[in-house]
């Protein structure tokens, strides 16, 4: 039977050297050398003043959350269509979610709205780019600072994906990434946070370390380091970030690749889709997407339920995405009433990711291309 996978974690260049190497420095765990490599990485790709590797995306969501000293009580703005990492890293402490719909065409959080969901106890909003493609950064920033409220994005999908020429992850006062092994550059579990305010910078290296000045007292700034904020242990192991930095030396191997199977699936399927009702995303003219994935939006929940199926028969693993967050247990209990968010209830149902990682062939999605073709919807 054809197999092919929905993802597919791969090396790409020097991973298995570099983590011998972190082995033989004699320093496997957090902010060593490769550590630092893929700190000045980032800040030097993406222009950012500060970026430091955490154990996930959620754990640089959390680490925002403190930065911002959000209390119980606060409102925060998240898109409806988004992972739960998003919304629990505030509700841990103790802020009240305010779900916003996202817009049909990319399926980010929908900025026309964003004004009205505002009250006196709004502390910031959280834009997600959704499959790497730009939220209206522009309309959103105007609309934060009108208000002073903080912006702190959520770029899990979309490093290296650009909005009016610009990086994303460098518009909010924070950022967070994800270096999970769905994305498009991998160490298994990791992230990062971007620090775009450098007001902020010092602080986060305190709350990473545990609440401790350790980073100034390797620096020689201080003599002796000791408690002095809180925090926890968002330090991924050395050996992490050596497999992390032997991708990004690959960075244009990789997205060169990407950008082909996104292309192939648009060629590809764009007749077929155009015949059956079936959209394709959408990704606006002065957005530069990160490659980070391809969906489908199906007529109806039952055809989508159908066409997974059919793939999966076929040894062809597809899936689905994101349910709307206001209408699970724990979204209802912040008050989420079917109907809220009626763009997400909609595209939950009809969305379909199709196979895409970093190891797909021509040849695997010459497979996938002709099972969608041959798919009868009646």
């Amino acid at each position: 039977m054809i197999k092919v996978d929905f993802n597919r974690p791969i090396t790409v260049g020097n991973e298995f050297e570099y983590m011998r190497q972190a082995v033989e420095n004699a320093h496997i765990s957090g902010d060593g050398p490769f550590t630092k490599k893929c700190h000045a990485f980032l800040e030097r790709e993406l222009g950012v003043p500060k970026a430091l590797l955490t154990t996930s995306c959620t754990h640089a969501l959390e680490m925002s959350a403190l930065l911002l000293d959000i209390q119980p009580g606060d409102e925060v703005i998240i898109p409806d269509f988004t992972f739960v990492s998003t919304v629990n890293a505030f509700v841990l402490r103790g802020a009240k979610p305010v779900f916003l719909d996202v817009r049909p065409d990319t399926l980010n959080l929908d900025e026309s709205k964003l004004e009205a969901a505002i009250t006196p106890r709004t502390k910031a909003v959280v834009p997600v780019h959704y499959a790497g493609v730009g939220c209206e950064m522009d309309k959103i920033l105007a609309v934060a600072y009108q208000h002073n409220i903080a912006v702190i994005e959520d770029n899990a999908h979309g490093l290296f994906g650009k909005y009016r020429g610009k990086y994303l992850g460098t518009f909010g006062s924070l950022a967070s990434q994800s270096f999970h092994e769905t994305k498009n550059f991998s160490c298994g579990e990791g992230g990062a946070l971007l620090i775009n305010d450098p007001a902020l910078a010092e602080r986060a290296e305190i709350i990473r370390e545990k609440g401790t000045n350790r980073s100034r007292f390797f620096r020689g700034q201080v003599d002796k380091y000791t408690w002095v904020d809180i925090g926890s242990s968002y330090l991924p192991s050395d050996i992490l970030a050596a497999f992390l930095y032997a991708q990004f030396e690959q960075r244009e191997k990789i997205q060169t690749h990407r950008k082909q199977v996104w292309e192939m699936y648009a060629v590809g399927l764009k007749d077929w889709a155009a015949a059956h009702d079936v959209r394709l995303p959408y990704v606006p003219e002065d957005c530069e997407q990160a490659y980070h994935m391809f969906y489908m939006l199906l007529p109806d929940l039952e055809l989508r339920q159908k066409l997974i199926m059919y793939l999966r028969e076929r040894g062809i693993y597809s899936v689905f995405h994101y349910l709307p967050l206001h209408l699970s247990d724990m979204g209802r209990g912040f008050g989420g009433r079917e109907g809220d968010c009626p763009v997400t209830e909609r595209i939950s149902d009809q969305l379909i990711r199709l196979p895409f990682h970093n190891a797909l062939t021509s040849n695997d999605q010459e497979m996938v291309i002709e099972a969608i073709r041959e798919f009868r919807f009646s």
